[in-house]
């Protein structure tokens, strides 16, 4: 293929993934209008249904003063003729009437606010989808746009493809830190919506409908567990802070067991040697191919045990992750990595790589698989 053609292919790329990039905004952009939209709608229905129970309240007390007063006049026939009491009868039927249809607007309301937060939740799910979809475009036409030969050159010394692996390292990391933040002052919508319906709630507390109280307070209770265990999740998954916090091996050690208790099989972590705290690039890197690693094991393997083995000696670095799943044909996945049709290890492979580690894999169908990764610690790049 000459230069004019590659030129050419590359181009009409960029404009594609430009213009899907537009398309994906706008979408974007249209899932944040109905989002909002959605949001005034819920708050008005949140104001409407407070104001329902006041209204329920009021018909339940006045229903029951003219429920007292039909029976009143019912018994007195000295005091009372047929009159008042056909009156007070009237009377109490048009209460009981117009307490049933607010009793079932207010079922109404309340269905159509549930109704709302769903949604609302889903089109939360479908813009963090989007949004995830235009960062990616975003990352993919910066370097097919970027300067391939000053890359290239960079890429020609040993000690600057390190480098650069942990800059694009850390440059994801910092970006999942941002999304992280985003995503934790993004709780401010759901704890306003709690606060209304706990403003509800003490209404309903003031007038003594304790059985209402209580059904509020446990879906109250329910959606913020979810809430804040999702959360947690989420922004644990973006960045382990106990990275941080802790470093590399007691992190490695939390995500195992969490893995075995999540997905039910059996996992076994060893440590070979002296832990040494690493760059924080690198042991990001090291935490997100185990990850990446035990997820293959989880979707493809079929396995009942998986072990992860973590070496440290004085000049590098070893990984060892064993399963006893189905295995495979080695030859086959080594094609499938070159051509980019298994992106979960040509991901894994990329990143050794730029680490300029080297990664191998033993498998033995109906046997299991046995992954390597060696990894070089630089003498210039230890932390003090």
């Amino acid at each position: 293929m000459s230069v004019d053609v590659f030129d050419r292919v590359i181009k009409n790329a960029i404009d594609v993934m430009e213009n899907s990039k537009y398309q994906i905004y706008e979408i974007c952009e249209s899932v944040r209008a109905e989002r909002e939209a959605l949001n005034k709608e819920l708050q008005i229905v949140f104001e409407e249904t407070a104001r329902t129970i006041d209204t329920v309240d009021r018909f339940e007390v006045e229903y029951r003063r003219s429920r007292v007063r039909l029976t009143e006049v019912s018994r007195d026939f000295k005091r009372f003729n047929e009159e008042d009491i056909r009156m007070a009868y009237e009377a109490a039927t048009q209460l009981q009437a117009q307490l049933a249809i607010h009793r079932e607007k207010e079922l109404h309301l309340k269905l159509r606010r549930d109704d709302l937060q769903k949604r609302l939740k889903n089109l939360d799910k479908q813009l963090e989808r989007a949004e995830a979809l235009v960062s990616q475009f975003g990352v993919v036409l910066e370097y097919l746009t970027g300067d391939l030969n000053q890359v290239t050159r960079l890429l020609e010394s040993a000690k600057n493809r390190q480098l650069l692996g942990l800059k694009i390292i850390l440059a994801q990391e910092e970006e999942r830190k941002r999304i992280a933040r985003e995503i934790h002052d993004g709780l401010a919508q759901n704890l306003a919506n709690m606060v209304l319906r706990t403003e509800i709630t003490q209404r309903m507390l003031a007038k003594q409908a304790y059985n209402a109280v209580k059904n509020e307070l446990d879906d109250l209770k329910v959606s913020v567990r979810s809430g804040i265990e999702e959360v947690r999740k989420i922004i644990f998954n973006l960045r382990p802070m106990a990275l941080d916090d802790l470093g590399l091996v007691p992190t490695l050690r939390k995500f195992v067991q969490d893995y075995e208790e999540k997905s039910k099989i059996r996992t076994k972590f060893e440590l070979i040697g002296k832990e040494v705290r690493l760059p924080s690039g690198m042991e990001v890197a090291v935490y997100r191919l185990v990850q990446e690693a035990f997820s293959n094991v989880h979707k493809h393997a079929a396995a009942s045990f998986v072990s992860l083995e973590l070496t440290f000696q004085q000049q590098m670095i070893k990984l060892t992750i064993t399963d006893n799943g189905v295995g495979f044909i080695t030859d086959n996945i080594e094609k499938k990595i070159t051509d980019g049709s298994h992106y979960g290890l040509m991901g894994m492979r990329e990143r050794v790589e730029l680490l300029e580690g080297r990664l191998d894999i033993h498998s033995t169908v109906g046997v299991g698989t046995k992954i390597s990764m060696v990894i070089p610690i630089k003498s210039d790049s230890k932390e003090d």
